[in-house]
């Protein structure tokens, strides 16, 4: 069974976050490589790190050293996550998406991050009664909603990942949900 990691992990792109999955269960924020000088991007990366933690895991090459000092200049207490130029080359490729898991996740545990059991603070049935799954308006409320937390746009499902995984309370949802309602 996957250990599953409190902090936020924040990877280069969509393989990663694959190659992170096999590896460990966590939320994760791609930036989408030097797409994270967009303040919005540090902003959502700020906000995880305040709730749960952020381990910055990113490509062995210039490209990554670079996203990881442009994230640790806005936000100076995230942890690193390093593996080797071997682990993560594939032919001419290199990149945490080559990388195995077993690699993966020694890299992770050198950054001493804290294993959790799973939250279910949020079900379903709270992402429908407040329309924000299987309803008019569903994705404009989980964007305004998202917006208001802090924690980005996501479908229903991811939504709901986010809710519980962020460190969201029910009196931070309860309140932000009033928020919502009293915009219309």
């Amino acid at each position: 069974m996957k250990k599953r990691i409190q902090e936020v992990i924040v990877v280069e792109g969509k393989d990663d976050i694959s190659a992170v999955k096999k590896a460990v269960d966590a939320e994760m924020i791609e930036v989408n490589g030097f797409a994270v000088r967009r303040k919005s991007t540090l902003e959502k990366i700020k906000n995880a790190c305040e709730r749960t933690g952020v381990i910055v895991l990113t490509d062995p090459d210039f490209a990554g050293e670079q996203i990881r000092k442009t994230i640790e200049n806005y936000v100076p207490d995230v942890k690193h996550a390093y593996i080797s130029r071997e682990e993560g080359r594939k032919g001419d490729n290199i990149g945490i998406e080559n990388a195995n898991p077993e690699s993966i996740l020694r890299a992770l545990e050198g950054a001493k991050f804290k294993v959790v059991s799973e939250r279910k603070e949020f079900t379903v049935i709270d992402m429908i009664e407040n329309n924000l799954s299987v309803g008019t308006n569903s994705k404009m409320n989980r964007q305004n909603l998202g917006s208001i937390l802090k924690i980005g746009y996501a479908n229903s499902k991811q939504f709901l990942s986010k809710l519980n995984n962020f460190g969201v309370t029910r009196d931070e949802f309860e309140s932000a949900i009033k928020k919502l309602k009293d915009k219309k």
